[in-house]
């Protein structure tokens, strides 16, 4: 399958947006690693703001991020979520409150913690009413995100936004499930180039062959490693890089997505 990607969206910790990142991912700037920074988001009216948790404002972030990077209106995009475990943080609430005798869960946390959350968030946000995939496959998410977006993309002729987030869990649940850090990508993909493409990038499955595509600075590789959302980093440095490269994501089961990225 080939799309192109018409606009990014990042967030990690030492990756403060796709444009201030760009030198530190195609090699000219040493990263820095420093705390994670989401900007206020004033897509939502103040009710929803008030009870949105950090990863959906991550989510988010990205997401309209990667839509100006394009140029590109929210509200006609067909959108793809993917995160290995959701809401961290909410999940760890619940469970603390299915231990106590009370057994009582907030409604809040409870609708906060299903899967499509953050795109019920964008839908309210954005007034988007096109369709919305949320999914999950563990440590190779980021991979069956982009395989679903991209064969949307293909099926329906149509631009699909892909969003990949994650959060880790609090202790005891680090322990069994450890995420080093929240972060997420977004890519706006097309079926057909257009004058704001950055890159071709065409995707197949194949048999896994070798190791996954690392990356060559070590914090970033341990951010690409520890984080199941940043799987998609190497393609982000070779289009930050402006150069054509083959590479090799993880997915599941005894196969691999190899992406080619081809320049513009």
């Amino acid at each position: 399958m080939r799309v192109y990607v018409d606009g990014i969206g990042l967030l990690a910790p030492g990756l403060n947006g796709w444009t201030a990142s760009g030198l530190t991912l195609s090699g000219a700037a040493p990263y820095v690693t420093a705390p994670l920074l989401i900007p206020p988001l004033d897509l939502l009216p103040p009710a929803e703001r008030r009870r949105t948790p950090t990863v959906v404002k991550l989510a988010l972030t990205v997401a309209s991020e990667a839509l100006a990077n394009a140029n590109c209106p929210a509200a006609h995009v067909a959108t793809v979520f993917t995160s290995s475990g959701g809401d961290g943080e909410v999940i760890h609430q619940i469970c603390a409150a299915l231990a106590e005798p009370g057994r009582e869960v907030s409604p809040t946390r409870f609708h906060n913690s299903v899967h499509n959350a953050p795109a019920g968030y964008w839908g309210i946000a954005t007034g988007c009413r096109e369709p919305s995939t949320s999914l999950c496959a563990y440590d190779a998410s980021f991979a069956a995100g982009l395989i679903e977006a991209a064969s949307q993309v293909q099926v329906e002729n149509r631009a699909v936004l892909l969003i990949a987030y994650d959060s880790p869990y609090p202790e005891p649940l680090n322990s069994a499930r450890p995420i080093f850090a929240v972060g997420g990508i977004a890519m706006l993909l097309s079926p057909e180039q257009t004058p704001r493409s950055l890159s071709a990038i065409d995707i197949r499955i194949m048999p896994i062959g070798g190791e996954a595509t690392s990356m060559a600075q070590p914090g970033l590789e341990v951010l690409r490693s520890g984080i199941p959302s940043m799987r998609g980093l190497p393609i982000l440095a070779a289009i930050a890089a402006r150069c054509s490269g083959a590479m090799v994501i993880p997915y599941v089961g005894e196969n691999a997505v190899a992406v080619d990225v081809k320049l513009c």
